[in-house]
Protein backbone atom coordinates (compact mmCIF):
# COMPACT_ATOMS: atom_id res chain seq x y z
CA UNK A 1 0.00 0.00 0.00
CA UNK A 2 1.20 3.22 -0.37
CA UNK A 3 1.49 6.08 1.06
CA UNK A 4 -1.36 8.69 1.19
CA UNK A 5 -3.66 5.88 -0.31
CA UNK A 6 -6.27 6.38 2.55
CA UNK A 7 -8.28 9.14 2.50
CA UNK A 8 -7.74 12.19 5.53
CA UNK A 9 -10.95 10.96 7.06
CA UNK A 10 -10.03 7.79 7.34
CA UNK A 11 -6.69 8.48 8.15
CA UNK A 12 -8.20 10.54 10.99
CA UNK A 13 -10.19 7.55 12.39
CA UNK A 14 -6.85 5.72 12.20
CA UNK A 15 -4.42 7.15 14.20
CA UNK A 16 -7.51 7.43 16.60
CA UNK A 17 -7.93 3.69 16.76
CA UNK A 18 -4.05 3.12 16.86
CA UNK A 19 -3.80 5.88 19.59
CA UNK A 20 -6.39 4.58 21.74
CA UNK A 21 -5.15 0.97 22.04
CA UNK A 22 -1.39 2.29 22.49
CA UNK A 23 -2.13 4.81 24.84
CA UNK A 24 -2.88 2.52 27.37
CA UNK A 25 0.47 1.36 27.41
CA UNK A 26 2.10 4.00 29.42
CA UNK A 27 -0.93 4.09 31.67
CA UNK A 28 -0.92 0.28 32.65
CA UNK A 29 2.85 0.31 32.86
CA UNK A 30 2.64 3.37 35.37
CA UNK A 31 -0.87 2.93 36.85
CA UNK A 32 0.07 -0.32 38.71
CA UNK A 33 2.51 1.29 40.58
CA UNK A 34 0.10 3.05 43.39
CA UNK A 35 -1.88 -0.55 43.48
CA UNK A 36 1.08 -3.01 44.75
CA UNK A 37 0.61 -2.20 48.24
CA UNK A 38 -3.43 -3.13 47.96
CA UNK A 39 -2.35 -6.01 45.59
CA UNK A 40 0.19 -7.57 48.18
CA UNK A 41 -1.96 -7.15 51.01
CA UNK A 42 -4.99 -8.92 49.17
CA UNK A 43 -2.76 -12.09 48.24
CA UNK A 44 -0.87 -12.33 51.69
CA UNK A 45 2.59 -11.50 49.66
CA UNK A 46 5.51 -9.05 51.16
CA UNK A 47 6.10 -6.12 48.85
CA UNK A 48 9.39 -7.24 47.05
CA UNK A 49 7.73 -10.14 45.82
CA UNK A 50 4.70 -8.16 44.02
CA UNK A 51 6.72 -6.19 42.71
CA UNK A 52 7.11 -8.83 40.52
CA UNK A 53 3.81 -7.31 38.62
CA UNK A 54 5.81 -4.49 37.40
CA UNK A 55 9.12 -6.16 36.28
CA UNK A 56 7.39 -9.31 33.95
CA UNK A 57 5.58 -6.15 32.23
CA UNK A 58 8.87 -4.49 31.90
CA UNK A 59 10.29 -8.06 30.54
CA UNK A 60 8.13 -8.68 27.94
CA UNK A 61 7.66 -5.72 26.68
CA UNK A 62 11.73 -5.08 26.39
CA UNK A 63 12.01 -8.37 24.83
CA UNK A 64 9.28 -8.79 22.22
CA UNK A 65 9.09 -5.85 20.56
CA UNK A 66 11.33 -6.52 18.12
CA UNK A 67 10.21 -9.82 17.49
CA UNK A 68 6.35 -8.53 16.88
CA UNK A 69 8.01 -5.41 14.58
CA UNK A 70 9.26 -8.52 12.81
CA UNK A 71 6.07 -10.32 12.69
CA UNK A 72 3.98 -7.11 11.48
CA UNK A 73 6.03 -7.25 8.40
CA UNK A 74 5.85 -10.69 8.06
CA UNK A 75 1.98 -11.15 8.68
CA UNK A 76 0.66 -7.49 8.56
CA UNK A 77 0.27 -4.29 10.58
CA UNK A 78 -3.34 -4.80 11.01
CA UNK A 79 -3.32 -8.55 12.03
CA UNK A 80 -0.95 -8.31 14.63
CA UNK A 81 -2.62 -4.65 15.99
CA UNK A 82 -5.81 -6.43 16.57
CA UNK A 83 -3.86 -9.52 18.02
CA UNK A 84 -2.46 -7.17 20.27
CA UNK A 85 -5.13 -5.39 21.13
CA UNK A 86 -6.86 -8.73 21.83
CA UNK A 87 -4.45 -10.18 24.17
CA UNK A 88 -4.25 -7.01 25.70
CA UNK A 89 -7.99 -6.96 26.46
CA UNK A 90 -7.64 -10.98 27.89
CA UNK A 91 -5.19 -10.02 29.86
CA UNK A 92 -6.40 -7.47 31.43
CA UNK A 93 -10.28 -9.17 32.17
CA UNK A 94 -7.95 -12.23 33.76
CA UNK A 95 -5.73 -9.91 36.18
CA UNK A 96 -9.01 -8.44 37.38
CA UNK A 97 -9.83 -12.14 38.32
CA UNK A 98 -6.34 -12.99 39.13
CA UNK A 99 -6.00 -15.00 42.70
CA UNK A 100 -2.70 -15.29 43.41
CA UNK A 101 0.66 -13.58 42.93
CA UNK A 102 1.66 -16.41 40.18
CA UNK A 103 -1.90 -15.95 38.18
CA UNK A 104 -1.54 -12.09 38.41
CA UNK A 105 2.30 -12.45 36.67
CA UNK A 106 1.05 -15.01 34.37
CA UNK A 107 -2.24 -12.42 33.03
CA UNK A 108 0.50 -9.65 33.27
CA UNK A 109 2.51 -11.18 30.82
CA UNK A 110 -0.16 -11.58 28.56
CA UNK A 111 -1.64 -7.89 29.11
CA UNK A 112 2.05 -6.86 28.23
CA UNK A 113 2.52 -9.28 25.35
CA UNK A 114 -0.44 -7.89 23.65
CA UNK A 115 0.92 -4.05 24.50
CA UNK A 116 4.38 -5.50 22.80
CA UNK A 117 2.71 -6.52 19.32
CA UNK A 118 0.10 -3.62 18.64
CA UNK A 119 2.82 -1.06 19.56
CA UNK A 120 5.03 -1.50 16.43
CA UNK A 121 2.95 -2.54 14.15
CA UNK A 122 0.68 0.26 15.02
CA UNK A 123 3.31 3.15 14.25
CA UNK A 124 4.17 0.89 11.05
CA UNK A 125 0.32 1.77 10.03
CA UNK A 126 1.28 5.13 10.83
CA UNK A 127 4.01 5.02 8.73
CA UNK A 128 2.24 3.19 5.75
CA UNK A 129 -1.34 4.66 6.38
CA UNK A 130 -0.10 9.04 7.10
CA UNK A 131 1.24 11.05 4.39
CA UNK A 132 4.79 11.57 4.65
CA UNK A 133 4.21 15.80 5.47
CA UNK A 134 2.37 14.53 8.34
CA UNK A 135 4.09 11.97 9.93
CA UNK A 136 5.35 14.33 12.12
CA UNK A 137 2.85 15.72 13.73
CA UNK A 138 0.98 12.40 14.03
CA UNK A 139 3.67 11.17 15.97
CA UNK A 140 4.14 14.39 17.94
CA UNK A 141 0.17 13.69 19.34
CA UNK A 142 1.43 9.79 20.01
CA UNK A 143 4.07 11.53 22.20
CA UNK A 144 1.73 14.02 23.37
CA UNK A 145 -0.78 10.75 24.75
CA UNK A 146 1.66 8.05 25.89
CA UNK A 147 3.62 11.33 27.67
CA UNK A 148 -0.06 12.05 29.28
CA UNK A 149 -0.49 8.24 29.94
CA UNK A 150 2.72 7.58 32.22
CA UNK A 151 1.39 10.99 33.97
CA UNK A 152 -2.21 10.28 34.10
CA UNK A 153 -1.90 6.60 35.21
CA UNK A 154 -1.17 6.74 39.00
CA UNK A 155 -3.86 9.75 40.02
CA UNK A 156 -5.95 7.51 37.96
CA UNK A 157 -5.29 4.08 39.75
CA UNK A 158 -4.83 5.80 43.35
CA UNK A 159 -9.13 7.09 42.19
CA UNK A 160 -9.95 3.66 40.90
CA UNK A 161 -8.18 1.81 43.38
CA UNK A 162 -9.53 3.68 46.62
CA UNK A 163 -13.22 3.65 44.85
CA UNK A 164 -13.57 0.15 43.47
CA UNK A 165 -11.06 -1.77 44.63
CA UNK A 166 -6.97 -2.85 42.49
CA UNK A 167 -9.28 -5.12 40.13
CA UNK A 168 -11.00 -1.60 38.69
CA UNK A 169 -7.49 -0.43 37.41
CA UNK A 170 -7.72 -3.46 35.13
CA UNK A 171 -11.36 -2.91 34.22
CA UNK A 172 -10.88 0.29 32.99
CA UNK A 173 -8.49 -1.01 30.04
CA UNK A 174 -12.09 -2.72 28.79
CA UNK A 175 -13.63 0.06 27.17
CA UNK A 176 -11.18 1.90 25.58
CA UNK A 177 -9.32 -1.36 24.11
CA UNK A 178 -12.79 -2.62 22.58
CA UNK A 179 -13.34 0.73 20.80
CA UNK A 180 -9.75 0.52 19.95
CA UNK A 181 -10.56 -2.89 18.07
CA UNK A 182 -13.52 -2.19 16.55
CA UNK A 183 -12.02 1.20 14.68
CA UNK A 184 -9.46 -0.91 13.74
CA UNK A 185 -10.90 -3.65 12.23
CA UNK A 186 -13.57 -1.28 10.42
CA UNK A 187 -11.10 1.34 9.38
CA UNK A 188 -7.78 -0.44 8.98
CA UNK A 189 -6.47 -1.34 6.28
CA UNK A 190 -4.67 -4.21 4.92
CA UNK A 191 -0.70 -4.26 4.56
CA UNK A 192 1.13 -6.33 2.39
CA UNK A 193 2.56 -10.20 4.05
CA UNK A 194 5.58 -11.50 3.03
CA UNK A 195 6.32 -15.36 2.78
CA UNK A 196 9.19 -14.99 4.97
CA UNK A 197 10.10 -17.21 8.11
CA UNK A 198 10.29 -16.59 11.12
CA UNK A 199 13.56 -17.10 12.88
CA UNK A 200 12.07 -18.98 16.35
CA UNK A 201 16.09 -19.84 17.30
CA UNK A 202 17.00 -16.02 17.11
CA UNK A 203 13.86 -14.75 18.73
CA UNK A 204 14.59 -17.11 21.67
CA UNK A 205 18.13 -15.89 21.96
CA UNK A 206 17.44 -12.12 21.83
CA UNK A 207 14.58 -12.59 24.23
CA UNK A 208 16.64 -14.30 27.09
CA UNK A 209 18.87 -11.95 26.11
CA UNK A 210 17.17 -8.62 26.81
CA UNK A 211 15.18 -10.60 29.55
CA UNK A 212 18.48 -11.22 32.05
CA UNK A 213 19.33 -7.67 30.77
CA UNK A 214 15.65 -6.48 32.65
CA UNK A 215 16.93 -8.92 35.55
CA UNK A 216 19.99 -7.15 36.35
CA UNK A 217 19.09 -4.10 36.21
CA UNK A 218 16.00 -4.06 37.95
CA UNK A 219 16.64 -7.37 40.45
CA UNK A 220 20.63 -7.21 41.51
CA UNK A 221 20.57 -10.46 43.64
CA UNK A 222 19.94 -12.15 40.02
CA UNK A 223 23.19 -11.54 38.92
CA UNK A 224 25.39 -14.02 39.25
CA UNK A 225 28.78 -15.73 37.32
CA UNK A 226 26.80 -18.20 35.58
CA UNK A 227 23.83 -15.98 34.76
CA UNK A 228 26.36 -13.05 32.76
CA UNK A 229 27.74 -15.91 31.27
CA UNK A 230 24.28 -16.97 29.75
CA UNK A 231 23.50 -13.22 29.01
CA UNK A 232 27.05 -13.13 26.98
CA UNK A 233 26.59 -16.36 24.91
CA UNK A 234 22.58 -15.46 24.22
CA UNK A 235 23.96 -11.47 22.74
CA UNK A 236 26.97 -13.78 21.28
CA UNK A 237 24.66 -17.03 19.58
CA UNK A 238 21.99 -14.21 18.25
CA UNK A 239 24.67 -12.28 16.60
CA UNK A 240 26.51 -15.09 14.65
CA UNK A 241 22.68 -16.66 13.77
CA UNK A 242 22.11 -13.11 12.61
CA UNK A 243 24.57 -12.85 10.49
CA UNK A 244 24.43 -16.15 9.15
CA UNK A 245 20.80 -16.77 7.57
CA UNK A 246 18.91 -15.12 4.88
CA UNK A 247 16.02 -13.72 6.39
CA UNK A 248 17.20 -12.02 10.05
CA UNK A 249 14.71 -10.85 13.05
CA UNK A 250 17.21 -7.72 13.20
CA UNK A 251 19.37 -7.07 9.64
CA UNK A 252 22.21 -5.21 11.36
CA UNK A 253 22.99 -3.62 7.78
CA UNK A 254 19.99 -1.30 8.98
CA UNK A 255 22.62 0.85 11.26
CA UNK A 256 24.92 1.54 8.44
CA UNK A 257 22.44 4.36 7.79
CA UNK A 258 23.86 7.14 9.93
CA UNK A 259 20.46 8.32 10.30
CA UNK A 260 18.49 5.14 11.28
CA UNK A 261 21.56 4.30 13.53
CA UNK A 262 22.13 7.89 15.27
CA UNK A 263 18.02 8.00 16.03
CA UNK A 264 17.86 4.70 17.99
CA UNK A 265 21.20 5.86 19.81
CA UNK A 266 19.27 9.51 20.57
CA UNK A 267 15.81 7.98 21.87
CA UNK A 268 18.12 5.83 24.12
CA UNK A 269 20.11 8.93 25.34
CA UNK A 270 16.62 10.81 25.76
CA UNK A 271 15.20 8.41 27.83
CA UNK A 272 17.80 7.94 29.84
CA UNK A 273 17.30 11.83 30.80
CA UNK A 274 13.72 11.77 31.24
CA UNK A 275 13.97 8.46 33.39
CA UNK A 276 16.97 9.77 35.58
CA UNK A 277 14.74 13.08 36.28
CA UNK A 278 11.48 11.11 37.42
CA UNK A 279 13.76 8.73 39.63
CA UNK A 280 16.11 10.59 41.08
CA UNK A 281 14.04 13.91 41.85
CA UNK A 282 11.50 12.40 44.18
CA UNK A 283 14.36 10.72 46.07
CA UNK A 284 15.97 14.06 46.47
CA UNK A 285 12.75 15.89 47.22
CA UNK A 286 11.83 13.45 49.86
CA UNK A 287 14.98 13.87 51.56
CA UNK A 288 14.48 17.62 51.81
CA UNK A 289 11.25 16.56 53.71
CA UNK A 290 8.97 18.01 50.82
CA UNK A 291 5.64 16.81 51.31
CA UNK A 292 4.41 14.01 49.30
CA UNK A 293 1.26 16.01 47.11
CA UNK A 294 4.16 18.63 46.48
CA UNK A 295 6.72 16.11 45.08
CA UNK A 296 3.22 14.69 42.48
CA UNK A 297 2.25 18.20 41.35
CA UNK A 298 5.95 18.71 40.70
CA UNK A 299 6.26 16.03 38.88
CA UNK A 300 2.88 16.50 36.65
CA UNK A 301 4.56 19.44 36.00
CA UNK A 302 7.44 18.34 34.27
CA UNK A 303 5.21 15.11 32.57
CA UNK A 304 2.72 17.12 31.34
CA UNK A 305 5.50 19.63 29.69
CA UNK A 306 7.20 16.86 28.34
CA UNK A 307 3.52 15.83 26.19
CA UNK A 308 2.44 19.60 25.44
CA UNK A 309 6.19 19.75 23.96
CA UNK A 310 5.93 16.52 22.05
CA UNK A 311 3.05 17.71 20.27
CA UNK A 312 4.94 20.89 19.27
CA UNK A 313 7.65 19.09 18.54
CA UNK A 314 5.97 17.42 16.22
CA UNK A 315 4.67 20.51 14.35
CA UNK A 316 8.08 22.25 14.33
CA UNK A 317 9.81 19.18 12.84
CA UNK A 318 8.32 19.54 9.65
CA UNK A 319 9.40 23.21 9.22
CA UNK A 320 13.42 22.62 11.10
CA UNK A 321 14.12 19.49 9.93
CA UNK A 322 14.35 16.40 12.05
CA UNK A 323 18.45 16.91 12.62
CA UNK A 324 17.62 20.46 13.84
CA UNK A 325 14.65 19.73 16.09
CA UNK A 326 16.96 16.68 18.05
CA UNK A 327 19.81 19.36 18.63
CA UNK A 328 17.55 21.82 20.10
CA UNK A 329 15.68 19.25 22.33
CA UNK A 330 19.06 17.88 23.46
CA UNK A 331 19.85 21.73 24.13
CA UNK A 332 16.95 22.56 26.69
CA UNK A 333 18.01 18.78 28.46
CA UNK A 334 21.40 19.75 28.54
CA UNK A 335 19.97 23.43 30.38
CA UNK A 336 17.48 21.56 32.77
CA UNK A 337 20.68 19.18 33.77
CA UNK A 338 22.85 22.20 34.21
CA UNK A 339 19.65 23.52 36.14
CA UNK A 340 19.31 20.61 38.58
CA UNK A 341 22.43 20.59 40.01
CA UNK A 342 21.30 23.65 41.80
CA UNK A 343 19.56 20.95 43.67
CA UNK A 344 22.50 20.20 45.69
CA UNK A 345 21.25 23.36 48.08
CA UNK A 346 18.20 24.53 49.33
CA UNK A 347 16.55 26.23 46.89
CA UNK A 348 12.73 27.76 46.20
CA UNK A 349 10.05 25.58 45.01
CA UNK A 350 9.74 27.56 41.84
CA UNK A 351 13.42 27.05 41.14
CA UNK A 352 12.51 23.55 40.95
CA UNK A 353 9.11 23.55 39.09
CA UNK A 354 11.01 25.83 36.77
CA UNK A 355 14.01 23.46 35.94
CA UNK A 356 11.17 21.01 36.07
CA UNK A 357 8.83 22.39 33.06
CA UNK A 358 12.46 23.30 31.23
CA UNK A 359 13.59 19.19 31.58
CA UNK A 360 10.09 18.57 30.67
CA UNK A 361 10.15 20.63 27.45
CA UNK A 362 13.73 18.96 26.82
CA UNK A 363 12.34 15.57 27.09
CA UNK A 364 9.16 15.72 24.75
CA UNK A 365 9.89 17.89 21.98
CA UNK A 366 12.78 15.82 19.64
CA UNK A 367 11.09 12.40 20.67
CA UNK A 368 8.56 12.20 17.07
CA UNK A 369 11.65 13.82 14.77
CA UNK A 370 13.61 10.76 16.39
CA UNK A 371 10.47 8.34 15.57
CA UNK A 372 10.33 9.75 12.02
CA UNK A 373 13.50 9.71 10.94
CA UNK A 374 14.35 6.30 12.51
CA UNK A 375 10.95 5.38 10.05
CA UNK A 376 12.17 7.28 6.87
CA UNK A 377 15.81 5.74 6.81
CA UNK A 378 14.51 2.18 6.08
CA UNK A 379 12.33 0.76 3.16
CA UNK A 380 8.75 0.55 3.75
CA UNK A 381 8.64 -3.38 3.72
CA UNK A 382 11.07 -3.30 7.20
CA UNK A 383 9.13 -0.55 9.23
CA UNK A 384 7.98 -3.39 11.38
CA UNK A 385 10.94 -4.07 12.64
CA UNK A 386 12.44 -1.11 12.62
CA UNK A 387 9.80 0.27 15.19
CA UNK A 388 10.55 -2.29 17.37
CA UNK A 389 13.97 -1.74 17.57
CA UNK A 390 13.26 1.75 18.12
CA UNK A 391 11.06 0.77 20.84
CA UNK A 392 13.52 -1.54 22.58
CA UNK A 393 16.20 1.64 22.48
CA UNK A 394 13.82 3.09 24.63
CA UNK A 395 12.90 0.85 27.00
CA UNK A 396 16.96 0.26 27.61
CA UNK A 397 17.30 4.05 27.87
CA UNK A 398 14.86 3.96 30.70
CA UNK A 399 16.41 0.41 32.37
CA UNK A 400 20.14 2.05 32.17
CA UNK A 401 18.89 5.28 34.17
CA UNK A 402 16.86 2.93 36.46
CA UNK A 403 20.47 0.54 37.37
CA UNK A 404 22.62 4.03 37.85
CA UNK A 405 19.97 5.92 40.29
CA UNK A 406 20.79 3.37 43.15
CA UNK A 407 24.35 3.17 42.00
CA UNK A 408 24.59 7.04 41.98
CA UNK A 409 22.06 8.89 43.03
CA UNK A 410 24.00 12.16 44.03
CA UNK A 411 26.23 12.04 41.00
CA UNK A 412 23.58 11.47 38.40
CA UNK A 413 23.10 14.96 37.10
CA UNK A 414 26.85 14.83 36.27
CA UNK A 415 26.37 11.69 33.92
CA UNK A 416 22.71 13.23 32.31
CA UNK A 417 25.04 16.64 31.25
CA UNK A 418 26.93 14.19 29.57
CA UNK A 419 24.68 12.47 27.83
CA UNK A 420 22.54 15.73 26.74
CA UNK A 421 25.85 16.54 25.27
CA UNK A 422 26.27 13.23 23.41
CA UNK A 423 22.32 13.56 22.14
CA UNK A 424 23.72 16.79 20.55
CA UNK A 425 26.12 15.33 18.72
CA UNK A 426 23.78 12.44 17.02
CA UNK A 427 22.06 14.89 15.65
CA UNK A 428 25.14 16.91 14.58
CA UNK A 429 25.65 13.34 12.95
CA UNK A 430 22.15 13.13 11.84
CA UNK A 431 22.45 17.04 9.81
CA UNK A 432 25.70 15.50 8.45
CA UNK A 433 23.97 12.37 7.49
CA UNK A 434 21.00 14.59 5.99
CA UNK A 435 23.41 16.70 3.88
CA UNK A 436 25.54 13.90 1.93
CA UNK A 437 21.90 12.32 1.38
CA UNK A 438 20.72 15.59 -0.43
CA UNK A 439 23.93 15.64 -2.50
CA UNK A 440 24.26 11.02 -3.47
CA UNK A 441 20.49 10.74 -3.10
CA UNK A 442 20.89 7.07 -4.35
CA UNK A 443 23.48 6.19 -1.81
CA UNK A 444 22.60 5.17 1.80
CA UNK A 445 22.90 7.51 4.61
Amino acid sequence: MSEGSVSASKVRLLTAAILLGTFLVPVNSTMITVGLGTISHSFGETLAQTSWIITIYLIVMAATQPVAGKLGDIFGYKRMFLTGIALSLAGAVLCAFAFNLPSMIVFRSMQALGGALALPSGTALIRHAVPKEQMASVFGLFGLLMGLGAAVGPLAGSFLIEAWGWQAIFWINLPFLLASFLAALFVMPATPTRKTPVDLLGSLYLALGLSLIVLFITHAETIHWWSVLLLLGCLVLFFFREKGIPHPLIEFGLFRSRSYRSANLAVLTSNFIMYGTILVLPLLLQERGVDLRMIGTLMFVYSLAMSFSSWLGGQLSKKLGHAKMIGLAFGVQLLSALLYLGFAQQVAIWYIACALLIGGLGSGAGLPAMQTASLEAVSPEKTGVASGVFSTFRYMGSMVASALTSLMLGSLFYVMIGVAVAGMLLALQMKNADQQKALSPHEPA
